[in-house]
């Protein structure tokens, strides 16, 4: 069975970039590739969607960014997380972890059954 592909929920792809961002610094495209590989092809992150947000992670100071090269050779902008960056992403996780917890308890409820 092949896995669906879904566009991300509002309010998520923050939360994404922040994370991937993590782990290495990246230029954009690879931010995007990297969360569709995370997500063993499930999540694809549109270029109309990822550079905007970028630029508003940048904004907000959770993410900074520099030029340089990419493996193919071309000049790209690289972005990292930030202290503030991390931070926010700590708190962001703890959010995003509630909820889901919080949906799943409905979704277990026996109640909400009949």
């Amino acid at each position: 069975m092949t896995p669906s592909k879904h566009e991300l929920m509002q309010g998520t792809l923050d939360l994404l970039i922040l994370k991937v961002l993590s782990a290495d610094s990246l230029h954009g495209w690879d931010v995007a590739k990297r969360i569709q590989l995370l997500s063993q092809e499930r999540l694809l992150v549109k270029q109309g969607s990822l550079y905007p947000a970028l630029h508003r992670l940048e904004q907000k100071a959770w993410i900074e960014a520099e030029w340089g090269i990419s493996s193919e050779g071309r000049k790209a902008k690289f972005y990292r997380l930030t202290k503030e960056g991390s931070l926010q992403l700590t708190a962001e996780t703890n959010r995003w972890e509630s909820f889901v917890a919080s949906i799943a308890m409905i979704l277990d409820s026996r109640e909400a059954q009949q």
